[in-house]
């Protein structure tokens, strides 16, 4: 790649090379602007594929294996250059083959018998001549019909960050087109999780605050809601979209880090009741589960995501 790379560079003026080296060095660690490099030399890779080989992802073959994030004005097909930015980029997330060796998956009823206390229990369902509904009981639950022209002015999503079977601190809404969420971040903007009640925390939930770091970043985009992962550990997506028709069981989606997966699909989900998976019980069809570094499901040792230390549930609004 050095010819390549040398060739590139050399288009480069000076400020987009000063800002190539700020953005590899900070690992993007902060939100920068696009590296722009001219268009229309052929050559062997594309710029995109070039950097993001040098700097990020050594075994990246073509351009359809990356996602321009949503801070990205490159996204664009139609400029007169092309973002060169490493951290510009996103790989896309595909399912786990095969899965990890744990105990093998049934369909049949394995919903905890264990009693809940109301401050702590999730969900609480109901069908009534065959609508779905649904409430809260720790906190109101929102409408989750999806309208895209109603949630212009209004929070399109609440999120609320859950230890274990405990929620931490309030719902946060959110109003912009992304957000971060992330532990402990001084240059961060966001929900930060360190600013939540720190009381009577196990060493295992501790362990996996730990391993937050730059935590997520949530995008709302014309085909759905994207997650991309940017810290340095494995995050586990599910959602009713993410799963197949028919399925016995949740999905549950591994997302590597500087990977992304799109968590809920819009058009899959529009008109779509509430449904029961066997073995989960009912599920709400606009919401969305993310476990941080564990994971859980039919393939792994924690069969539910309320075992899992630190995760975060997503409340899409209407």
């Amino acid at each position: 790649l050095k010819l390549a790379a040398h060739a590139l560079f050399k288009k480069l003026k000076d400020e987009e090379l000063e800002l190539l080296v700020q953005v590899v060095e900070s690992r993007g660690a902060w939100e920068s602007s696009c590296v722009w490099a001219p268009r229309g030399a052929k050559q062997g890779l594309s710029p995109q594929v070039l950097v993001c080989r040098l700097f990020r992802w050594p075994d990246l073959h073509h351009s359809q294996e990356l996602k321009h994030l949503c801070y990205c004005a490159g996204g664009c097909g139609d400029l007169a250059a092309l973002c060169c930015n490493p951290h510009h980029f996103s790989r896309l997330a595909v399912p786990e083959t095969p899965p990890p060796p744990y105990s093998k998956a049934f369909c049949g009823p394995s919903w905890p018998d264990e009693s809940q206390d109301p401050g702590t229990q999730l969900l609480e369902f109901s069908y009534s001549s065959g609508d779905w509904r649904g409430k809260r009981l720790c906190s109101p639950l929102p409408d989750t019909s999806l309208s895209w022209s109603t949630i212009k002015d209004s929070c399109w999503c609440k999120l609320a960050y859950w230890e274990h079977r405990t929620r931490v601190g309030r719902l946060y809404a959110v109003h912009e087109a992304s957000v971060s969420v992330f532990c402990e971040l001084p240059w961060g903007s966001g929900f930060c999780l360190a600013q939540l009640p720190a009381a009577h925390r196990s060493h295992a939930v501790r362990r996996a605050r730990g391993k937050i770091g730059r935590g997520l970043l949530l995008s709302r985009e014309p085909c759905g809601i994207w997650a991309y992962n940017r810290s340095e550990h494995p995050i586990f997506v599910s959602s009713p979209t993410l799963s197949p028709p028919g399925a016995c069981r949740v999905t549950v989606l591994k997302v590597l880090p500087g990977y992304s997966a799109k968590v809920f699909d819009y058009e899959w989900a529009r008109g779509k009741g509430g449904w029961r998976l066997p073995g989960e019980g009912p599920c709400d069809p606009h919401s969305i589960r993310i476990s941080f570094a564990k994971g859980w499901g039919p393939c792994y040792s924690r069969q539910f995501i309320t075992s899992c230390p630190c995760w975060l549930e997503v409340l899409l609004n209407r």
